[in-house]
């Protein structure tokens, strides 16, 4: 059928399991004839057992925004494409319409507006944590879904659900999961005589070494916050330690700690010595690829899920081979475990706690087509997402791409993991980072302002 388009971890290999996710294309029709095929039966084709010919499918539309959009994103969207073909056919009469929009606009004030309004989308991209999933769940917004997992029998198949659970009910489902490093071009290492660093030490002289010969150390687009925050939130985690981050949330850590104000002054430390791109802030998350793509920029650091890149017909194809994925090199003055990393499962899928029958039975069967081990593999293998669910060894044993074998000995090779703070603190101290972060890289706070800043916000703003 015709279907209406809107506008735009700790892989934890658990003995035999691993993690992260999914995103897909195609129309085929999901309406069949009710009368015979020409090769029925008697029996099927007789008057006693056939249709009413007048018989119509009532069709009805479930709204469903999705964040798969851009070129970065199509495998993902050509997954989410084939399960909605799949849920339209099995679902009589259904019609998704699906509006695609750019994830901080969904997160931060599109579907804020909608839930203050009471009128969200039906299916809907969903952040786990306090900020979003938590704050709506309390809000009576989401469905609970703990009975629709259970009666598919998935309820213990994810790798964790706990920023999708509140009150011991679960309101989300993530659809993969990552972990964030660093990437860089092995070309022009070799070629500058730079070794892979594997203490902070070593990173800085690397990145002196390259900006001396022309050649910027660190591709970065800082126009969305989210972008360097995601160094930033690794570099808490090994200055602070691994449970840092959680007790930013609860309060037991404060943002004015010395050990959090020195992972904003090792960031300060870049900004200032210029191994950053130079006008990061007007540079937006593609671009910031786009300058290690075309060799401008010698690392990048990023989430796995863009070991995609580098594969047949994508945009870095002709870096294939040509580029390595390591973790954040230890810091000698950092705190705890130094091979700690940021694992990520917090974004999925929630659902409007206001459907009908008819809706009701799209998610049930969105959800039971979306979350198998077969697209979370497809996730792994097409589009570099670590699987949210576990996985046999197997099925992990099928890929090919060599950044995402290196990410997943990356993982293989940590002591442990530590979540990303959006993920975790109240909403309104995040804003507070995300803005305090912009000043950072523009030079109009320090590290101790920005700790500072961000506390008073945290002060302010109650428990949840």
């Amino acid at each position: 059928m015709n279907r209406k388009v809107g506008t735009t971890i700790a892989l934890l290999l658990a003995t035999s399991t691993v993690l992260a996710a999914c995103g897909g294309n195609n129309n085929n029709g999901a309406n069949e004839s009710a009368s015979p095929s020409p090769s029925a039966s008697p029996a099927a084709s007789s008057p006693a057992s056939e249709a009413p010919a007048s018989e119509k499918v009532e069709k009805f539309e479930v709204s469903l925004r999705h964040i798969q959009v851009g070129e970065a994103q199509k495998f993902r969207k050509a997954i989410l494409d084939d399960i909605v073909d799949k849920v339209e056919a099995e679902i009589p009469g259904l019609e998704f319409e699906l509006d695609g929009l750019q994830d901080s606009f969904n997160r931060f004030t599109k579907l804020p507006a909608e839930m203050a309004a009471g009128k969200p989308p039906k299916i809907f991209d969903l952040f786990g944590g306090p900020g979003d999933a938590i704050k709506y769940a309390k809000a009576g917004k989401l469905l609970d879904l703990t009975p629709i997992i259970t009666e598919l029998g998935i309820q213990d198949k994810f790798q964790g659900l706990s920023t999708f659970t509140y009150e011991g009910k679960v309101y989300g489902l993530p659809i993969g999961g990552s972990v964030e490093g660093l990437f860089y071009n092995k070309e022009i290492f070799a070629a500058n005589g730079v070794n892979p660093p594997k203490t902070w030490d070593e990173f800085l002289a690397a990145a002196e070494t390259l900006k001396s010969k022309g050649i910027t150390p660190i591709a970065s687009g800082s126009q969305a916050p989210w972008v360097p925050l995601m160094l930033v939130n690794t570099l808490i985690g090994r200055t602070a330690g691994p449970d840092a981050i959680l007790g930013l949330a609860d309060g037991t850590k404060k943002w004015t700690d010395a050990d959090v104000v020195l992972a904003f002054s090792k960031y300060e430390e870049l900004v200032k010595k210029g191994y950053l791109t130079k006008g990061e802030l007007g540079l937006n998350y593609d671009q910031q690829r786009d300058e290690f793509l075309s060799g401008k920029a010698a690392m990048l650091f990023d989430g796995s899920w863009r070991s995609s890149l580098f594969s047949a017909g994508a945009l870095g194809e002709s870096l294939i081979g040509k580029v390595d994925f390591i973790a954040l090199p230890s810091l000698a003055d950092g705190k705890g475990d130094q091979t700690g990393l940021n694992t990520n499962f917090a974004n999925g899928y929630g659902f409007s706690s206001d459907l009908n029958d008819n809706e009701l039975k799209a998610v049930k069967s969105f959800i039971k087509e979306m979350y198998t081990e077969e697209i979370q593999v497809r996730g792994l293998l097409e589009d570099g997402v670590l699987p949210s669910m576990k996985v046999s060894p197997d099925s992990v044993n099928k890929v090919e791409n060599e950044l995402t074998k290196a990410a997943l000995n990356v993982l293989a090779s940590s002591a442990s993991s530590f979540p990303h703070f959006d993920a975790v603190v109240p909403g309104e101290v995040y804003k507070e980072v995300e803005n305090q972060i912009q000043k950072l890289a523009a030079g109009k706070v320090d590290a101790a302002g920005m700790g500072a800043a961000i506390q008073k916000v945290a002060d302010a703003t109650p428990a949840q």
